[in-house]
C-alpha cells in the first residue's frame, strides 16, 4: 500500500491541465473500515496537501460524527477521491474531477484494502461513476433512495456551504438520511 501511494503522490498524468499543477491528495490503509470518495481537492486542500481540509471537511466530520483524530486515521477512513488534484476554476466553481485518476488509480487501491466495510460516495462523480446504471437522474433521487446502495456504498450530496441551499430544500436528509449515516459509520468504527 505505501508504495502504491507514494507512485500516487508522485503522478503527473494529467499535469498540463492543472492550473495549480499536480498534488495528488489521497490516503489509505491496508486496514482502512470505510472508504470517502468524494470529488477533488480544492485550492485550500491543495494548498495544504491534507485531504477535506477545509469548510467541507468541517461538515462532513460533523455528517460522520467523528472527531477530526479518527477522520484522519487511515485505519478508520481512506480518503479516495475521484480526482486527486484540484482541477482548477470553472464558472460556477471548481471544475470536475480530472477523468484520467478514477480509471487509472481506483481499482488497484480499493484492492489493497480487503477490510471495507462500506463505501461513501461524495457527490454525482463518485455516485455516476461506482453505481453506474442503478444511479438515479438526480443527486437528490440517488440519496433520497440510499437504501437501494447499502451495504457496500452510502451516498450523501457534498458536504460544501455551497450547498446550504439543497440542504435546506431538503429536510428529510437531516431528518431521515443522517440518522442511518451516522449509526452505520458507529457500527462500523465500534468493531
Amino acid at each position: 500500500m505505501k508504495e502504491l501511494l507514494s507512485e500516487i503522490k508522485q503522478c503527473t498524468v494529467c499535469a498540463q491541465h492543472l492550473d495549480l499543477g499536480p498534488r495528488p491528495v489521497v490516503s489509505g490503509h491496508i486496514d482502512s473500515k470505510i472508504i470517502i470518495i468524494g470529488q477533488a481537492p480544492g485550492t485550500k486542500v491543495h494548498a495544504s496537501g491534507v485531504p477535506w481540509d477545509d469548510a467541507s471537511g468541517k461538515q462532513l466530520r460533523k455528517w460522520l460524527g467523528v472527531s477530526d483524530e479518527d477522520f484522519y486515521d487511515a485505519k478508520k477512513f481512506a480518503i479516495v477521491p475521484m480526482g486527486f488534484c484540484y482541477p482548477g476554476k470553472g464558472k460556477s466553481g471548481d471544475l470536475p474531477p480530472r477523468p484520467e485518476c478514477a480509471p487509472l488509480w481506483h481499482d488497484s487501491l480499493l484492492a489493497k484494502m480487503p477490510n471495507v466495510k462500506s463505501i461513501i460516495l461524495i457527490g454525482i462523480y463518485a455516485q455516476q461513476y461506482y453505481l453506474k446504471k442503478s444511479a438515479k437522474k438526480t443527486l437528490t433521487e440517488t440519496v433520497k433512495n440510499y437504501e437501494n446502495y447499502l451495504p457496500n456504498y452510502f451516498v450523501l450530496p457534498h458536504p460544501s456551504p455551497r450547498n446550504r441551499f439543497w440542504l435546506t430544500k431538503n429536510p428529510w436528509f437531516d431528518q431521515e438520511v443522517l440518522p442511518k449515516f451516522r449509526e452505520t459509520i458507529d457500527s462500523i468504527l465500534s468493531k
